[in-house]
């Protein structure tokens, strides 16, 4: 039982650190903005530091597509248009239940906009239980917890990519109405870059084989990302506070420059950090403004080949979000164009958030009483298949009553 009396003696300590870091963040904002401003005039000269100086630089900032004082306003999308997304969640293996065994559910839904066609909202539930799946990522060090969430994540490009593929062999007389495919987070799998070559394969590859799918439909994708922690935008402002004529990380600040969270010495062109790029953009951007377009240099996007992530913020009236999208959806700005309105549209609808996104994950979410339905269905069939003492162990039956 949490005792609320002791607890209250604390909270002032913590009131008094926040008003203070609220102070702090004000100043970190204000440096950055003045740095932007700098910047605006000093564009191409800063991309070329960049490029020379790339394999000395100890941060990765993302390089600026478009000129960085202009902030277009969304236009919104045609009466006519398709969105469709999916989402996933899972029921986690434990030693303690009647079988060690996972359960990803994938909610698809597919919403039309401007024609009497029903939506799409369903969901695909698939077990894994053979050895394969539940003990082949030991040999890489991963915990098959860790796994699930990984095969979590291509299920749901897969099924996306056979969703968006499907509607346009259904739908191949009608070509020109505007799709878009979305999915909930960021298109960087920066997870990735800490696993082992061959684990990180069998996951990246197959993601990026449906993405091309979508592509070869003439589908965009996007991920959407809500109160972003990413700072990528940011960095790029670093080249303009170093006070070195060249940004040369390796020898004019070996070692400092490596954390920004107080743990280890800042370097001078971290003078604005922890800044987020969402609140820096939020101080900038109107509802239904977004910022120019970025390219990431995260090092995971060496191996993404022509799906190079680009992404910009967008001010959508409730938050400032984030949006991930291939290369080739960048390149195209009649595609950009109709992306964004229909992602505006989207958070409109949803009251702040995408509604195809939120639907998405009330179609995949399992609840309390999916989970005792399923094991129950579980201990039906084993019980049938002529096994015996099945059922949980000691410790999780007592645990799910008290006498308390």
């Amino acid at each position: 039982m949490l005792d609320l009396t002791k607890l209250a003696k604390q909270m002032q300590g913590m009131s008094q650190h926040l008003t203070a870091e609220a102070m702090a963040a004000q100043n970190r904002l204000e440096i950055a903005q003045q740095l932007l401003a700098e910047a605006k005039n000093e564009q191409e000269e800063l991309l070329e530091l960049e490029e020379s100086w790339s394999d000395r630089i100890l941060f990765n900032p993302a390089i600026p597509i478009e000129s960085l004082d202009i902030y277009p306003l969304i236009n919104p999308p045609p009466k006519n248009h398709t969105v469709f997304a999916t989402d996933g969640s899972q029921i986690a293996p434990s030693h303690h239940e009647i079988a060690y065994c996972y359960l990803l559910n994938i909610g698809r839904v597919m919403l039309n906009y401007g024609e009497s066609i029903y939506p799409l909202l369903d969901s695909i539930p698939e077990i894994f239980y053979q050895a394969d799946d539940l003990y082949i990522s030991r040999q890489w060090g991963i915990k098959t917890e860790e796994w699930m969430g990984y095969r979590r994540t291509i299920s749901e490009a897969l099924v996306l990519a056979e969703l968006g593929c499907e509607w346009r062999k259904n739908n191949s007389d009608n070509l020109d109405s505007p799709i878009l495919a979305m999915v909930d987070g960021s298109l960087i799998y920066w997870f990735l870059e800490s696993l082992p070559s061959e684990a990180r394969d069998r996951i990246l590859n197959p993601i990026l084989d449906a993405w091309n799918k979508l592509k070869l439909a003439g589908i965009p994708l996007i991920g959407y990302l809500s109160a972003s922690r990413s700072s990528e935008s940011l960095s790029f402002l670093r080249l303009k506070a170093c006070i070195y004529d060249e940004p040369d990380c390796v020898s004019n600040c070996p070692n400092v420059g490596l954390g920004g969270f107080g743990f280890t010495e800042k370097a001078p062109c971290q003078s604005f950090e922890p800044l987020r790029d969402v609140v820096f953009w939020g101080s900038i951007l109107e509802p239904g403004q977004r910022s120019p377009l970025w390219q990431s240099s995260a090092r995971i996007l060496d191996l993404y080949g022509d799906n190079i992530i680009y992404f910009c913020y967008v001010n959508v009236g409730t938050e400032v979000a984030r949006i991930d999208m291939p290369e080739w959806v960048a390149e195209d700005e009649e595609m950009l164009e109709l992306v964004l309105g229909m992602m505006l549209a989207q958070v409109q609808k949803g009251y702040g958030y995408p509604v195809v996104l939120a639907e998405a994950h009330n179609q995949a979410v399992v609840r309390g009483g999916d989970r005792a339905s399923f094991f129950a269905l579980l201990e039906q069939e084993m019980i049938k298949a002529g096994l015996k003492n099945v059922g949980t162990s000691y410790k999780e039956t007592r645990k799910r009553g008290s006498i308390a």
